[in-house]
């Protein structure tokens, strides 16, 4: 992947995976949508009771949008966040901020500590964009936690 986009503006490689990243989430989400909807009555069915398939609809029905923006940090979870999200059918409103998010942080680490750390393997780390991408993983993590935590509190039922 690096040579296909080698000698490109930074900025440039940003935004292409920003948008793949984008197309990627939402394609999953829509194909969520679709399965869940006729998938229960095909030979998909089986599939859709899956324990991953589980696992995921039960977290992004607990914590919503912030684990849907998390999932984008993770690799092999991602896809099954975004199609349980589709599944739940998570509105539109909570679901695009989320994928803005985590498209933002997946092309900022994949951009910078993607690269850096795929320098590091073949040789020659660029220590200050490794540095730049942890710096700015750490801080994503902090405000999609702070953020998570404001929703959940004020969403929680009052007593």
């Amino acid at each position: 992947m690096r040579e296909l986009v080698d000698g490109w503006p930074y900025a440039a490689v940003f935004a292409l995976f920003f948008a793949s990243g984008m197309a990627r989430s939402h394609l999953t989400y829509w194909a969520g949508r679709g399965i869940r909807h006729g998938g229960g009555r095909s030979r998909l069915a089986g599939h859709l009771d899956r324990p991953v398939v589980r696992r995921a609809e039960d977290v992004v029905r607990r914590l919503g949008a912030p684990v849907v923006a998390l999932s984008f940090l993770t690799v092999g979870l991602q896809t099954a966040v975004n199609a349980a999200a589709g599944s739940l059918r998570m509105p539109l409103s909570h679901y695009l901020p989320a994928t803005v998010v985590g498209s933002l942080a997946w092309a900022a680490l994949y951009t910078t500590v993607g690269f850096a750390v795929l320098r590091a393997w073949v040789g020659g780390l660029a220590w200050p964009w490794a540095a730049a991408g942890l710096v700015a993983a750490a801080l994503l993590v902090a405000v999609s936690l702070t953020v998570g935590t404001r929703l959940r509190r004020r969403l929680a039922p009052r007593v």
